[in-house]
């Protein structure tokens, strides 16, 4: 009889192919330790009883054969020395123990008090957690690789371990095997030190970078389809569809087959068409998602049933259920091709892999999370697509199965307010591709303010998925809410489209460079140490700084507000055009249209042009926004989609400078593989903080120039990609903010302070401005509005 795992391969192809085996000329072996030196600053630590060592890829480290570094190795009576460059490594050749293996961080790290030792507990700056289920503000986080005391140390010794052949096993747990990360303060080395010992992240698809729709609610195949008609009507842009529980069937399950909770058989009733359905939906330029809780197997009323139970040898006629098994390589085989591949053909992109069953399979050892995330992402590779899952994390490696799904999280402030950190400090344990509940999943009030705050926290996230369980009154269609929630809504969703260029080339450099989309403000400015003290302030790619608001609007000031660390130079805001001076830490305030996204001087952001909201295809028109005041370029990246390995998938490279000298902003002929963006586009130049930038040249001739908001914008249409763009804005423009007096004047007005007390301060601010500031305390100005005059007054003009 043959079986369903004769034919179903389960080894990685291309880059995903791991190379375990280490270089013995970076090893160091006792009769029962082996010690090996990975990288300057990485070691492995093993201890075996027995003399034997794993040298099998583990979920952990894919790649110990890495080039050897340079090290010295002493040996004495008393111990075994190892010295590189980051480390010196002292180890007494006996069972490990804190007295007996340690390692001194050498370089730079703020504290003498740098030495690891086994055993004991280590301050690592945290990583993240398996997931937000039921979470209500913050939890504990697993390790990470990065650490003020310049030190990290992840565990392998239990972990999953891979075949030969493709297939997974689990360790005896006797041995130990430990990994040492001396990286003083140089974070983004750490963590690039991880992607070399595990594997870098893949590049997405483009259009997982748009805005997903997601809600837990029985929708028919007419209501999916004309709620997206009018998302379209009300230009509100979405690229992935997610659908959830409901497309199967749930309610209508015999009781002798237990709960509706796993399926794999269209509910016919809402769906009575599904190849039509998907393909209208693929007609709208989305790309679709199905939501799977594989826990309870195969049971007999499912359409693929009889197929699943002659692959495995049952009779279908005695209708036992098919336990779901990741142990069992047949199981997983027909998993693969009855199951999910019969769906795909009908339409099916991608799977929400909704594990909520625990880390316990039949083998011990074996966690089901962990098999489901590997093996559908290798699956999903086949054919040379690129892939895509949607899991929860489970434990470090992860990153090479994005997307990350967090859970089901509470609708709370307190839950939105954890969340920038919780995605920023995932980096630490190079997991970049979060997907939250954005709005919250369930519990909570209605809070018009918190579902806004929190989109805009989406817009700047690695991935913005709405999301609502199955309550009818929990809702994020923007036309539910007031009319200003609902125009700022819509504009936050639009805005996140326009980003799709600037995050694609952030998921190349991902991929290529091994940095994540988010990182905490310590991994910029690692020996800052204020860095250290906004943790829910981080960088949003190389241009961006971005401190999102989780708290209510002040009930004084009638904004919102976040404690920020502006660090040294020139920062300018990308939606409001507000110019600051860094080196200083200052309360942001911010009306309900946007959160603070600043841009350093010289920084450059591509985004598609208001009308190119498609975020599945290369737009024919961008604008460009320049801060200006430094000397700046980025290299904007596109692809064709296809392929997935990052080293090999067809680019086109488009390098944008600006020189502060001159003033000028130069667009420099594409290059690559050009057929996979328009032959001619339209380009609009935007700079930041500038509003009379006087004449305007495009090349030899003077053009018009479109001011306001804080900004000054030329627009150059129909150059094909070979030509050179260049506008001169006129010598050094520097950023400065527009109309203060006129912002004050606005903050004042909805203040909720006395009419007297306004007039009167009003004046003072109108005579001597900077004077007031001395002044606001001692005439018992509610802080808040202190803090928010201050902002204001201390800008950059």
């Amino acid at each position: 009889m043959s079986h369903p795992s004769d034919s179903y391969d389960f080894r990685p192809t291309g880059a995903a192919v791991p190379t375990p085996q280490a270089d013995p000329a970076a090893m160091v072996v006792g009769d029962r330790h082996r010690i090996t030196v990975l990288t300057a600053g990485l070691v492995r630590l093993e201890w075996s009883a027995d003399g034997r060592f794993e040298d099998r890829a583990s979920t952990l480290a894919q790649h110990r054969d890495l080039p050897v570094p340079s090290f010295t190795v002493t040996e004495t009576d008393a111990a075994l020395e190892i010295v590189t460059d980051r480390f010196h490594l002292v180890y007494d050749r006996g069972p490990f123990t804190a007295a007996g293996l340690s390692l001194q961080v050498r370089g730079n790290t703020t504290t003498y008090h740098s030495v690891w030792r086994y055993g004991e507990p280590v301050p690592d700056l945290r990583g993240t957690a398996r997931t937000l289920d039921n979470v209500d503000g913050r939890l504990p986080l697993e390790h990470g690789v990065v650490s003020r005391q310049g030190f990290a140390a992840l565990d392998d010794s239990h972990s999953m371990v891979f075949t030969a052949d493709g297939w997974a096993a689990a360790r005896n747990g006797a041995n130990l095997d430990l990994y040492v990360f001396a990286y003083g303060l140089d974070h983004t080395e750490a963590v690039q030190a991880f992607y070399a010992l595990s594997g870098g992240q893949p590049v997405l698809p483009r259009w997982a970078l748009g805005n997903w729709w997601s809600r837990y609610h029985p929708y028919s195949a007419d209501e999916y389809l004309a709620l997206q008609d009018r998302f379209a009507a009300e230009d509100l842009p979405f690229s992935v569809a997610v659908i959830d529980m409901d497309w199967h069937r749930v309610d209508d399950v015999p009781e002798i087959h237990g709960s509706g909770w796993t399926g794999y058989s269209w509910n016919r009733e809402l769906f009575a068409d599904p190849e039509a359905f998907l393909a209208e939906l693929h007609r709208r330029g989305l790309r679709v998602t199905l939501n799977v809780h594989p826990a309870d197997g195969v049971r007999a009323y499912e359409d693929a049933y009889p197929e699943m139970a002659a692959a495995l040898g049952r009779d279908a006629d005695e209708e036992a259920p098919i336990a779901f098994d990741v142990t069992d390589r047949d199981f997983m085989a027909a998993y693969f091709e009855i199951l999910h591949r019969g769906l795909e053909r009908q339409g099916v992109d991608f799977w929400w892999l909704d594990w909520q069953s625990g880390p316990y399979s039949r083998v011990a050892g074996i966690d089901p999370l962990w098999m489901l995330n590997h093996f559908h992402y290798l699956d999903a590779a086949k054919g040379g697509q690129r892939p895509l899952t949607f899991s929860r994390y489970a434990g470090p490696g992860s990153h090479r199965y994005p997307v990350g799904f967090s859970g089901d999280t509470v609708i709370s402030w307190a839950s939105l307010d954890f969340q920038p950190e919780f995605t920023a400090t995932a980096s630490n344990i190079g997991y970049g591709w979060w997907s939250h509940d954005i709005g919250g999943h369930f519990q909570g009030t209605y809070d018009p303010e918190l579902l806004l705050r929190w989109v805009q926290l989406g817009v700047f996230s690695p991935i913005l998925r709405l999301h609502s369980a199955r309550n009818p009154f929990v809702v994020k269609e923007p036309w539910a809410y007031g009319a200003d929630v609902r125009a700022a809504l819509g504009e936050a969703l639009r805005l996140r489209a326009r980003l799709v260029p600037y995050l694609h080339t952030m998921n190349h450099r991902a991929a290529t460079d091994g940095v994540p989309l988010v990182r905490p403000m310590y991994h910029l400015y690692p020996d800052q140490a204020a860095a250290y003290r906004v943790p829910n302030q981080y960088g949003f790619g190389s241009e961006l700084v971005v401190a999102p608001i989780t708290t209510p609007t002040d009930e004084v000031t009638r904004v919102g507000s976040v404690r920020a660390w502006l660090p040294a130079g020139v920062w300018v805001d990308l939606l409001t055009g507000v110019a600051y001076d860094g080196g200083r830490e200052v309360r942001l305030h911010r009306d309900g249209q946007s959160v603070p996204a600043l841009v350093r001087a010289g920084g450059i952001v591509p985004l598609a042009a208001p009308a190119e909201s498609d975020a599945t295809v290369n737009p024919g028109a961008l604008e460009v926004v320049v801060a200006p005041g430094a000397d700046g370029s980025f290299t904007l990246v596109e692809d064709d989609g296809t392929g997935h390995d990052p080293a090999s998938i067809p680019t086109v490279t488009t390098r944008i400078t600006w020189e502060q000298a001159t003033g000028t902003l130069t667009v420099h002929p594409a290059e690559g593989v050009t057929t996979a963006i328009p032959a001619a586009r339209s380009w609009t130049v935007t700079l930041l903080g500038v509003v009379d930038p006087g004449e305007v040249r495009v090349g030899d001739a003077a053009v018009a120039v479109v001011s306001g908001n804080g900004r000054s914008s030329v627009e150059i249409t129909d150059v094909a990609i070979g030509e050179v763009v260049q506008v001169t804005f006129g010598p050094d423009p520097a950023p400065v903010t527009s109309d203060v007096p006129g912002r004050l004047f606005q903050l004042l007005m909805r203040s909720h302070y006395g009419l007297d007390d306004k007039a009167d301060l009003w004046r003072r601010l109108e005579g001597a401005p900077a004077a007031v500031l001395t002044e606001l305390a001692a005439r018992d100005v509610p802080e808040s509005l202190q803090a928010a005059i201050a902002e204001l007054l201390t800008a950059r003009r």
